[in-house]
């Protein structure tokens, strides 16, 4: 894989802590700004939300533009979000900083997807997209528990500051590692916009879209109010929020890698095994959560076969996508927060009866999912074409 591909990776990280972090932040949150878990807990959603509108407006804004200095340029305003962020004393002025952060970030992953896939061999998608999304594991692995601590000992506004401080080396990468002349669209063989956004129409395209909103809200929905499990139905400490947002991201990390090794020639079988055993782990974490042991190690399991599962369908949208090639990434970007924003607030809706609410929600959207993808498994995951040499 190209070098530049880890430099963007590494902007990804910052982008990614910021998003993850604040599974462990929403108790914090809510007593230092006077509003409830669920209210804080929406700011996932807003983020989310921003991310899904940002992508596609960003992409279609941006598509005539040097990838290099689009990249930089929203980096830099996902770093002043997050300086305001850090000031505030308003949760409405937070919310809306977050949202800001979401058009940022959002904008920045189109590009950067756009730009991997067109700058990568043909068959080597979700090879491009699993070190792209190595950033956002290694988030949850270092950055969501990292801010989590950071902000139990210092609290949440020193996790803004250090989200902003992360944004300084990762401009210095794009600076350095992306091609001055990548990522533009060619204006006399580029398709035009229009045709672009006509291929959100084929069905197959839909179809994937679906499916990676569908398995993300399943993994945002428990992901997002995991704090309170661990410290209410577990009876763990504070300071084990952090370990478990730990292993959770070990187990992405883990499931982002294996699928990136295998999606481009064996996606059928990552969905096939993965989607169900996926099922199965959310029941077991509804069923024994309030077992600390087993509540960790599903955790781990979860984290693994969500982002093996997840990687693998928004890699799908990348293939089926491959018409629309400045506007592609968005539509994986879309995919991947149009289910973080709506898991989240299906989730927060069932608080009011505990905290295994979102764990369940998790098990139905995984469902939701299964029915829709294994009868169509062949239209989802195609058998891949040897590239020619």
């Amino acid at each position: 894989m190209p070098v530049f591909l880890y430099l963007l990776a590494v902007a990804v990280f910052a982008m990614g802590t910021s998003e993850f972090m604040l599974a462990g932040l929403v108790p914090d949150i809510a007593a230092t700004l006077d509003v409830s878990i669920g209210a804080a807990g929406l700011l996932t959603s807003a983020f989310a939300v921003g991310m899904v509108v940002g992508a596609p407006l960003m992409a279609a804004l941006a598509r005539r533009a040097r990838a290099r200095t689009t990249l930089l340029f929203f980096v830099l305003l996902f770093a002043a979000a997050h300086l305001v962020g850090a000031l505030t004393t308003s949760f409405g002025v937070l919310l809306g900083t977050r949202v800001i952060a979401a058009l940022a970030n959002a904008g920045f992953l189109a590009v950067a997807l756009s730009t991997a896939a067109a700058l990568v061999a043909a068959d080597r998608k979700g090879r491009a997209l699993a070190v792209l999304l190595s950033g956002t594991t290694l988030a949850t692995v270092a950055g969501a528990p990292g801010g989590a601590l950071l902000g139990a000992l210092l609290g949440y506004r020193a996790t803004f500051w250090a989200i902003a401080l992360l944004c300084v080396p990762a401009a210095y990468g794009i600076v350095r590692g992306i091609p001055a002349d990548a990522g533009a669209a060619d204006n006399a063989t580029a398709p035009s916009l229009r045709d672009e956004i006509g291929e959100l129409a084929r069905p197959g395209l839909l179809l994937v879209i679906v499916l990676g909103a569908l398995v993300n809200a399943a993994t945002f929905a428990t992901f997002t109010f995991l704090a309170p499990i661990v410290t209410g139905t577990a009876g763990l400490g504070e300071l084990w929020v952090p370990v478990a947002l730990t292993l959770f991201g070990l187990g992405s990390f883990a499931g982002v890698t294996v699928a990136g090794r295998i999606s481009d020639r064996r996606p059928g079988k990552v969905i096939a095994f993965g989607g169900p055993a996926l099922l199965l782990g959310w029941i077991a974490l509804g069923v024994l959560a309030a077992q600390p042991a087993a509540l960790l190690s599903l955790v781990f399991v979860q984290g693994a076969l969500a982002f093996a599962v997840g990687s693998t369908l928004i890699a799908r949208v990348l293939y089926a996508a491959e018409n629309a090639p400045t506007m592609g990434g968005s539509y994986a970007t879309a995919a991947l927060n149009i289910g973080a924003a709506g898991g989240p607030a299906v989730a927060a809706a069932t608080l009011g009866a505990g905290e295994l609410g979102p764990v369940w929600v998790s098990g139905l959207l995984m469902a939701i999912a299964l029915v829709i993808a294994l009868p169509l498994l062949r239209v989802v995951a195609p058998r891949a074409v040897p590239a020619p040499r």
